[in-house]
């Protein structure tokens, strides 16, 4: 029967590895029922009959959708015919695409359970992303920003820390450095040849009011009372905006973009940069 608006449903998510394609998917959908809230049962690591009899169990008690990434025959046939039972969705999200992949490869899959997470070059791409990443990150080590792939400036406020974060989880060397009013940038900064270097600005509505807010969840006291100040903002904004057009570095406005949706602009923004220094 469906939901009502404004009520909940149990969402069970059955994964024979770290659950994360799961997560991923079942949010992006779940996302665009904003009446609607999921409970969210995660089931990590369901490798054999006994961890499954759990999962069954629970299901039993919290009815609900169930999406799972099982790879073994019997336990995926003892899952769907639980729910059949049950009277309840259940859906494979890897089961479509993997016999798209076969349809058109005509071969058989090797079964490997978690094999997007398999120690290879790219994982520890990442992880040496991560570690130049938090260490150039807020103006840290500037001598060394030459050997990212992207430097991210602006104001205090605009993302560039979760933002660079996000970027090494997808491999992308990245180091941000926070323009202060009165200070000026380092020298490395404007001197740099390799990395991309992209502004982020949003409107100082927004960033007021972020700030605002941080200042009140940390119960802080900020001594300059301009970092609040909606002109002295605006004044800030327009600063890093002319310094941005005098190198001819692409800006990205925040204001209403996701940490996710900045990320992406600014991987596509790399890519077309690397196609065009490609000989």
């Amino acid at each position: 029967m469906p939901q009502q608006p404004g009520s909940y449903f149990h969402l069970h998510l059955i994964s024979d590895a770290t659950g994360e394609t799961l997560i991923t998917v079942a949010r992006a959908a779940a996302a665009q029922y904003a009446k609607v809230s999921a409970v969210e049962h995660l089931y990590p690591l369901v490798r054999t009959d006994k961890q499954l009899e759990r999962v069954l169990t629970e299901i039993e008690d919290a009815p609900g959708i169930v999406l799972y990434t099982l790879l073994e025959d019997e336990l995926v046939k003892r899952l769907e015919q639980k729910c059949r039972d049950l009277g309840l969705p259940c859906l494979s999200i890897l089961g479509p695409v993997l016999q798209l992949f076969q349809s058109y490869l005509g071969s058989e899959k090797t079964r490997r359970v978690g094999a997007q997470h398999v120690l290879n070059a790219e994982y520890f791409k990442r992880i040496d992303a991560l570690n130049y990443t938090m260490l150039h990150d807020d103006g840290q080590n500037v001598e060394g920003l030459e050997s990212a792939d992207v430097v991210l400036v602006g104001v205090s406020r605009t993302s560039k820390t979760p933002t660079s974060i996000y970027l090494a989880n997808r491999g992308v060397k990245t180091g941000n450095i926070p323009l202060i009013p009165g200070i000026p940038p380092p020298m490395q900064l404007e001197s740099l040849k390799l990395p991309l270097v992209v502004g982020l600005y949003a409107s100082p509505e927004r960033i007021v009011q972020i700030r605002q807010n941080r200042l009140l969840g940390l119960k802080a006291h900020h001594d300059d009372d301009q970092y609040v100040d909606k002109q002295a903002v605006a004044e800030e904004v327009a600063f890093s905006r002319r310094l941005c057009a005098r190198h001819n570095w692409p800006l990205i406005d925040v204001t209403r973009r996701s940490i996710e949706e900045t990320a992406a602009a600014v991987m596509k923004l790399l890519a077309e940069r690397r196609r065009q220094t490609v000989p």
